[in-house]
């Protein structure tokens, strides 16, 4: 069986294949390091919408007691308008 059995020799340019394998770990250094890069901004964006998170929700507590505050006032102002006598306005 193995008489019947024939062996195709392909030329081997190892020139061409060292070039390729130089080609190819560039290749691969730079997707390494733009998968660094993008891991990096990633963290920097959820570090940033942490803080930005924080940051709403410090305003709208702020917001909230802000407008308590108002509707205080004017609840007085409303209530000391009302104690004006009519020939007074």
């Amino acid at each position: 069986m193995l008489n019947n059995i024939q062996y195709i020799l392909l030329p081997v340019d190892f020139s061409e294949l060292l070039n390729n394998s130089v080609l190819m770990e560039a290749e691969i250094n730079s997707l390494d390091e733009k998968v660094q890069q993008l891991a990096q901004l990633c963290q920097r964006l959820r570090k940033d919408n942490s803080q930005l998170r924080q940051q709403l929700a410090t305003a709208r507590d702020e917001n909230q007691r802000l407008s308590q505050k108002i509707s205080t006032v004017t609840s007085r102002v409303e209530a000391l308008i009302e104690k004006i006598p009519e020939d007074a306005q």
